[in-house]
């Protein structure tokens, strides 16, 4: 393997949360800047350097527009499942989620060819039966955990934790893990909190310096791991953060051994090597 993989992963929620809700149109607008200007800016730039990435889509947004949806699997890049409407898993009854999670995995086949082989929970939320409904439905890989960081993981099932008998944990099953990091998603730096307990608005430069050390010191200490910078195509699309983004990737390009790739093809190669 590489040196260092980065996989660049957009979640493209677009209006499919706002939908849910009942967003007013600011919010509505805010969110299909995703579509108008994100996307199609995020696309040329990922063409420009030939770098493939990941998209996890709601299906929601697979349907909607349509033409975003082609343009992604038009650039080569990997389209995953994030939820229909970018649900919060944890709300959902067992049988809700089941159906939810078939119904997105329907979608992305449809559009993309080939049944998904990666999930990403919507918030990176879950529910006590969410890894096991994901595993059983046929996905390779899961990407809303975080118990390492460029390192890929089987995720257990059947763990239990209560407050009287302390923490039992179950056997690892097939389903591998892609951890992800509050500090590698650009939501929390750029976006202001919707209850107020951080403002957002980061300066890119903060943002840059915080991936690139991360991007160095996974490079220096983690041979052969993953680093996954998690983006939001109405966040990442603003003129700033793109110019951002294109200054990680050239530190990224700077060093050696260092290369781009989406998650189903690191999960594969990474799967059977573990199986050699």
């Amino acid at each position: 393997m590489p040196r260092l993989t980065v996989a660049l992963t957009f979640d493209h929620d677009s209006i499919s949360d706002g939908v849910r809700r009942g967003d007013p149109p600011v919010k509505m607008s805010h969110a299909e800047f995703g579509v108008r200007v994100g996307a199609p800016r995020i696309l040329a730039l990922l063409a420009a350097r030939g770098i493939d990435s990941t998209w996890f889509v709601p299906g929601h947004t697979l349907e909607t527009f349509p033409d975003s949806t082609a343009a992604i699997v038009g650039g080569g890049h990997e389209i995953a499942c994030h939820g229909w409407f970018h649900e919060d898993a944890a709300t959902l009854a067992r049988d809700e989620e089941r159906e939810m999670i078939e119904r997105c995995a329907t979608a992305v086949e449809r559009v993309a060819g080939a049944r998904p082989t990666g999930w990403r929970a919507p918030y990176w939320s879950l529910g006590g039966a969410s890894l096991e409904l994901i595993e059983d439905a046929g996905f390779a890989y899961d990407s809303s955990l975080m118990a390492d960081d460029y390192a890929l993981y089987r995720v257990r099932r059947g763990d239990r934790h209560t407050d009287t008998e302390g923490s039992r944990f179950g056997p690892e099953g097939r389903l591998v893990e892609v951890p992800v990091s509050w500090a590698l998603d650009d939501w929390p730096h750029f976006e202001p909190s919707a209850t107020g307990d951080r403002d957002g608005l980061s300066a890119p430069s903060k943002v840059l310096e915080i991936w690139t050390e991360e991007l160095r010191y996974a490079h220096a200490h983690a041979p052969g791991g993953l680093v996954t910078v998690t983006m939001h195509p109405e966040c990442i699309g603003r003129g700033s953060r793109m110019a951002m983004l294109e200054r990680f990737i050239d530190a990224a390009e700077a060093l050696d051994g260092v290369v781009f790739d989406r998650l189903d093809r690191y999960v594969a190669a990474w799967s059977a090597s573990v199986r050699a």
